[in-house]
């Protein structure tokens, strides 16, 4: 799969990955799904659920660090600034030095092309938040947020999944 037909299938995730609400017992059941997913397969992660107002769940597994959770709210601020993911965004970017254009006004303190970041929205209201998840490969962080999405709104998790780089 080329950039091109992967960005048409994050897209895609994203216009499907839509919820009818959210709140903290919602934020709560997702994050909870990542974080056992991340025991049992003893994956060094973050997780960080926030609507723009307050955080919701935060959970930092075995094996992840304080830069995982700098990475993690990086990842937040590119979502809350531009509503879509941010494997999108590196994709759409292209940038392999993981910061936004010079003219773009983007603090790399504050912001990061990275995947692993991804629009909560809720239909009728938008984007109203962000769920990131740091600490493995970023085609890997955005596939753990879909696959927890997908199964919490009973989809087809691995008919929504990527596949794995330089697979078909």
């Amino acid at each position: 799969m080329g950039v091109a037909e992967d960005i048409a299938a994050v897209i895609e995730q994203e216009a499907t990955l839509v919820f009818q609400s959210f709140d903290e017992g919602t934020a709560f059941a997702v994050g909870s799904a990542i974080r056992e997913r991340g025991l049992k397969e003893k994956l060094p992660i973050v997780v960080d659920i926030r609507t723009w107002d307050r955080p919701l769940f935060y959970a930092a597994l075995p094996g992840s660090s304080a830069d995982n959770a700098n990475w993690a709210r990086r990842k937040r601020n590119v979502v809350q600034t531009f509503l879509r993911s941010t494997y999108r965004m590196v994709l759409e970017q292209q940038r392999p030095d993981r910061t936004f254009k010079p003219g773009a006004g983007l603090d790399i303190k504050d912001y990061v092309l990275a995947g692993g970041g991804f629009p909560i929205t809720v239909k009728g209201a938008g984007v109203i938040g962000a769920i990131a998840v740091s600490g493995l490969p970023e085609r890997e962080d955005h596939g753990v947020v879909v696959e927890a999405l997908a199964r919490h709104l009973g989809l087809d998790a691995e008919a929504l999944a990527l596949p794995a780089e330089g697979g078909a």
